[in-house]
């Protein structure tokens, strides 16, 4: 297997200062929609980053399902491994990358759950299946085997029958972010790269080297 055969040149048009918006989440937001647009598969998933507190990092896909001026939103179990780290370090980092567009975006900050109002909001307006399963998965924990699971899930099916309410160990987080890095690919591996830092009267924007 040569993997050092594979590789893709990215050839798009410049990504100049001046095509930014000052805002990183207006920017966020104008290439969200391109995608969107574009049709991309699943574009809002993003690498969550997360460190114990051995300073072992451990990364993991999950699915961004709300952006505002605060920040990134996710949901996810609270007893799981990533909760466990975010709970005694709140610092993470969120990376998506589109090939479609040869467009990558990382961000870092802190995380703080969302309110239950919000996690409840939400969940309500999962599938029931998926309400069922946030019940029946102790996430990261061992599992005996796949029919242990099964078995847990059917007997969710029978303990709600109707309405599923969220578990209480379940909920949102949201990541405030203090960095905010853009980039786009170019020809010959020089790439563009732009880099937003949060300050006290707002954001800076600094070309960075590929």
């Amino acid at each position: 297997m040569d993997l050092n055969a594979l590789g893709t040149e990215f050839v798009n048009a410049p990504l100049n200062r001046r095509d930014l918006l000052q805002d990183p989440f207006d920017q966020f937001e104008s290439w969200m929609a391109c995608l969107l647009q574009a049709r991309a598969v699943e574009p809002n998933a993003m690498t969550l980053s997360t460190v114990n507190t051995e300073g072992q990092p451990s990364s993991r896909i999950v699915y961004l399902k709300a952006v505002d001026r605060q920040g990134f939103v996710l949901f996810t179990n609270y007893q799981s491994q990533k909760s466990v780290e975010l709970a005694r370090n709140p610092k993470a980092a969120l990376t998506f990358f589109w090939p479609q567009l040869n467009r990558q975006v990382r961000i870092e900050g802190t995380v703080q759950k969302t309110s239950e109002e919000e996690s409840d909001g939400y969940f309500a307006r999962r599938s029931r299946a998926s309400q069922l399963g946030a019940w029946a998965s102790q996430q990261s924990q061992r599992l005996t085997s796949r029919d242990a699971l099964d078995d847990q899930f059917k007997a969710m099916e029978k303990r709600f029958p109707q309405a599923v309410p969220r578990p209480p160990h379940w909920g949102g987080y949201r990541l405030s972010p203090d960095r905010m890095e853009f980039w786009h690919g170019r020809l010959n591996r020089c790439h563009d790269r732009f880099e937003y830092r949060s300050t006290s009267t707002g954001w800076t924007i600094t070309r960075l080297s590929p």
